[in-house]
């Protein structure tokens, strides 16, 4: 699997953590994410019961753990928040770098600028945000961020944006020429214009684009690269588009939450989830490429091919890990998305 090679080295341990336990695990992640399959073996191997629940955003997920009293154990932060997670104490300090399993994880995930030598997170998925087109009604290039930005008369009053505001911030600033956490004024007024101008053409600003583009009720949405593999198996001329203006690569680990109750199941989970086989779960339930070496030998061809995976070499540049600015840019960067969506 191909990603711009943006992660750090970093040495690892061994961990001894594989008796059996009971009681209950309290899972808090993105909605239809997690494959019951993985949930089950893990249920089976350690004897403990899972309870999964789910959320649509990552201000959604912090929100409610500031707030306390959640009964979570675990939380499936995204790169670009995770500094924030970690700097209010929202974590506890695990140490996956000392877990059994962590010989598994490829050497450029040990050590991620997010959460350096993996004191906090075990890496979950990865991938990219990108557009996805329904190729029967448009034809032309996919791979620009002009399909959501300037659509083309084929796609205008049929295009989803999600809304999130640091992806298409993301897209937006590197469409007019700038680069991501900048504060030029030129730039980010430019790249707001172009969002209002393009609002026009828009159909929705919706999480629920999966279904809806591949039954083709929308044409083309910003969306994320598994969830656009998945349209596709429902729909062959759904294709996903690598914007050459530059696009977002994302990282989310799993992570233990400080105030979790149940702490030891939580870091049995955390080990389990880096056994090669239990990643593939996750990769063939998603659609997004872990980071676990060996896994492959454990998924169906059609993944390791996949164009939705496999970034094409000439566009492997043009991603970047998406980390969170600095909170001024990022109150400014606010501001922009909250007129947006207006």
């Amino acid at each position: 699997m191909i990603l711009k090679n943006w992660l750090a080295a970093a040495g690892l341990a061994a961990f001894a953590g594989t008796a059996m336990a009971e009681g209950e695990l309290h899972i808090y992640t993105w909605g239809n994410y997690t494959n019951p399959e993985l949930i089950d073996r893990f249920e089976q191997a350690h004897g403990i019961r899972v309870t999964i629940t789910d959320y649509d955003s990552s201000d959604t997920a912090i929100a409610r753990i500031r707030q306390g009293g959640h009964g979570f154990d675990i939380v499936v932060p995204a790169a670009v928040v995770t500094p924030v997670w970690i700097e209010e104490g929202l974590l506890l300090e695990t140490n996956p770098a000392e877990m059994e399993n962590f010989v598994h994880v490829d050497e450029r995930f040990r050590s991620p600028s997010f959460d350096p030598e993996r004191r906090y997170t075990v890496p979950w998925l990865w991938g990219s945000t990108g557009i996805a087109v329904n190729t029967s009604a448009y034809d032309g290039d996919i791979n620009t961020s002009a399909i959501f930005l300037d659509p083309p008369p084929e796609l205008r009053g049929h295009v989803n944006v999600v809304p999130e505001l640091a992806d298409i911030l993301f897209l937006a600033i590197r469409y007019v020429g700038g680069d991501w956490c900048t504060e030029d004024m030129e730039i980010l007024r430019a790249a707001h214009e172009a969002l209002l101008s393009a609002k026009a053409h828009w159909i929705a600003i919706d999480y629920a684009s999966l279904d809806a583009i591949a039954a083709e009720d929308l044409l083309a949405t910003v969306t994320w690269n598994g969830a656009a593999l998945r349209a596709r198996a429902a729909n062959p001329a759904v294709q996903y588009g690598y914007p050459r203006e530059g696009y977002p690569l994302w990282m989310d680990s799993v992570a233990v939450l400080s105030d979790a109750r149940n702490i030891d199941n939580a870091r049995l989970f955390l080990n389990f989830i880096m056994e090669p086989e239990n990643a593939a779960l996750s990769t063939a339930f998603t659609g997004y490429a872990n980071s676990i070496t060996g896994s492959e030998v454990y998924l169906p061809e059609e993944l390791l091919n996949a164009p939705e995976i496999i970034i094409p070499e000439e566009l492997v540049e043009a991603g970047e890990l998406m980390l969170i600015c600095e909170p001024a840019v990022m109150d400014l960067y606010t501001r922009m998305w909250m007129e947006v969506m207006q």
